[in-house]
């Protein structure tokens, strides 16, 4: 059986036509809309036309507090025309068949606890750097989504209990991946829109003292953010994802952050066991796929 699979982002949708057996039949990618919900059903809309006589039905990873069950956004996340809306029956208006969504950051945590770096364990967290910082948590293998459709939203977070309400303090705006370039713009002098996170990882891997200090910086907040979660969840494993994962040195720096953050406490406490992510940029359409068939 083959499914059209779909990651909303808040700059393109990337879809693919998958089996179960997570093939890849085909890819590709659109534009999201950034005007109204209109336009972002009918490009939904353009891309089932391509497939809907070949599938079993449309499995959506977007952003946002979703109710999957109802079908519900209760908010649309960067998309806010998608806030309190029906969204899979405005959806079905103009793609007759089964559809069924999930936030895109427990999505990513789906992947791993069926085909990933959490299939072999019963409790994790999955945290995905992107441009804010997301994930999902796995309680006895099953994704744990919290009454209000909240756990997981790991951006919102304080980091600084002085100023909590600052959006400046909240865990996005410390360990999301503006950040990282923000602070290696600053370092080198250069304008931010000159920075991609190859870059960054570029002067990372030539060892520029100056770039090796801001990750330095930035793995040891994310280790100690790490470690809260720790506290209150203590996971098997803590899995790290998004696009600047798949650099071997951050996770080398953020377990060496943490070593020295652990060592310091002096105190006979459980320490995270960190990986990494294992599917990278095909996480969320990997967890959508699961979260349909699971369900069905």
């Amino acid at each position: 059986m083959r499914y059209l699979v779909l990651d909303v982002g808040g700059s393109a949708i990337k879809y693919a036509l998958m089996t179960e057996q997570l093939e890849f039949v085909e890819k590709g990618i659109r534009k999201t809309p950034r005007d109204n919900i209109e336009n972002f059903v009918e490009i939904i809309g353009e891309i089932y036309d391509e497939y809907k006589y070949i599938i079993e039905g449309i499995a959506i990873s977007m952003p946002g507090c979703l109710d999957g069950e109802k079908g519900y956004a209760y908010t649309g996340g960067s998309l806010k025309y998608n806030d309190e809306r029906e969204i899979v029956k405005i959806l079905q208006e103009r793609c007759p068949t089964k559809i069924v969504i999930e936030n895109d950051g427990k999505c990513a945590a789906l992947a791993e606890v069926w085909k990933g770096s959490l299939r072999e364990h019963e409790n994790g967290i999955v945290i995905v750097l992107g441009t804010a910082v997301g994930g999902g948590i796995i309680i006895n293998k099953k994704l744990y989504k919290g009454k209000n459709f909240f756990a997981g939203e790991f951006s919102f977070i304080a980091t600084n209990i002085n100023d909590a309400q600052n959006k400046e303090n909240q865990w996005w705006a410390k360990s999301g991946s503006e950040a990282l370039l923000s602070a290696a713009a600053k370092v080198k002098s250069i304008p931010i829109e000159e920075l991609d996170g190859h870059k960054v990882f570029e002067y990372v891997n030539n060892k520029d003292e100056d770039v090796l200090k801001v990750l330095e910086e930035f793995t040891y907040n994310l280790a100690v953010q790490i470690f809260n979660l720790q506290c209150i969840l203590d996971p098997e494993v803590v899995a790290i994802g998004g696009g600047i994962s798949s650099q071997e040195i951050l996770i080398e720096y953020i377990q060496k952050n943490m070593d020295k953050y652990h060592k310091n406490l002096n105190l006979e406490v459980p320490k995270p066991n960190i990986v990494r992510c294992e599917f990278g940029n095909d996480a969320n359409l990997i967890g959508a796929l699961y979260n349909f068939i699971s369900r069905n």
